[in-house]
């Protein structure tokens, strides 16, 4: 067999990965914000409980390891053709430290987990059934994240720091391609990055919907961002956002419910949690807009999150440069 001689000169670090994306936030905040809006929703439409879906793909991501380690990989093709999908062992314990919710929190939410089928008892052993793993199946998901990527490339190729020229198909095909290695990275980026979120918003349906404000303001405030000729770095651009420049248009009630499916009365109740730590201000038509304390409070708890980005996307990179 012949030896590949791998370039290190061509490869990332986190570091340069994690400076780029800082650097040219203007050009990547909508469609990060889009990213990780389409994610939550997954996570809460799969068993309207964005709990029960972490626990799940945390079992997912167990397995996806140990594959890891035995050097064993599959397609995404290969991987969904199985009938099930036998978890390596494990223990309630270890899923309360790896997601940080309470012992009687994760034990209530597998055994809701069995009632509905998706986990089975067999032999000792948990198998994730088939009938589940549509509701897990990342088909659109894949492709937000790969043109998430292709864009942070296109950053690393202006400052000279990559040089394979790609395209969203490309990234997306090596996912699919390695999709047991990729999308096992892909979960030790979200499960912490949004297990921080809950920890700093008290739960996941209020970041949730603190995050679909979030993202309608991006996306009102982004023909202000769209005009700079040059990219801005990830401060500038989050005051435009914060300051609301390009935009007074908020988010109902029953706009937000409408988005996410969270319940009006839930959507209601956490708003005015939001309200009260002043996460969101009220516009004079009742619709939810961001409070400024979001760039005080919020945004430098962002700078971990973009260590988890940085973390993933390089990986990615790399693995198109020696593959």
């Amino acid at each position: 067999m012949a030896f590949q001689q791998i370039d290190f000169s061509k490869t990332l670090t986190d570091e340069l990965v994690y400076e780029s994306i800082m650097e040219n936030y203007s050009d990547l905040s909508k469609e990060w914000i889009f990213h990780q809006w389409n994610w939550m929703n997954t996570v809460y439409w799969a068993f309207k409980d964005h709990y029960k879906y972490l626990i799940v793909i945390s079992l997912v991501e167990k397995t996806l390891q140990f594959y890891d380690q035995m050097s064993i990989q599959y397609s995404f093709d290969e991987y969904y053709s199985k009938s099930y999908l036998q978890i390596e062992k494990f223990s309630i314990l270890e899923i309360c430290e790896k997601l940080k919710l309470p012992k009687e929190t994760v034990r209530r939410k597998v055994l809701e987990l069995e009632k509905l089928g998706v986990l089975k008892r067999q032999n000792k052993q948990i198998i994730i059934d088939r009938s589940a793993f549509n509701l897990i199946k990342p088909d659109n998901q894949i492709k937000f994240t790969s043109k998430y990527i292709y864009l942070v490339s296109l950053g690393l190729n202006n400052n000279n720091n990559y040089s394979l020229k790609l395209n969203p198909k490309l990234i997306e095909n090596i996912i699919r391609k390695r999709f047991s290695l990729c999308w096992r990275w892909f979960y030790r980026m979200q499960v912490p990055l949004v297990i921080g979120y809950d920890n700093f918003m008290q739960d996941l349906s209020t970041f949730h919907i603190w995050g679909t404000v979030c993202m309608n303001q991006v996306l009102n405030a982004s023909k202000e961002l769209d005009i700079n000729a040059a990219p801005l770095d990830h401060w500038k651009t989050s005051k435009i956002i914060i300051d609301n420049v390009g935009s007074n248009i908020g988010l109902s009630a029953m706009s937000i419910s409408d988005m996410t499916d969270i319940p009006r009365p839930t959507v209601v109740r956490k708003c005015k949690y939001l309200l009260k730590q002043d996460y969101l201000k009220i516009n004079d038509k009742k619709q939810y807009e961001l409070s400024s304390l979001n760039f005080k409070k919020v945004l430098p708890y962002q700078k971990e999150v973009f260590w988890y980005k940085a973390k993933f996307i390089r990986k990615i990179l790399n693995l198109l440069v020696i593959s």
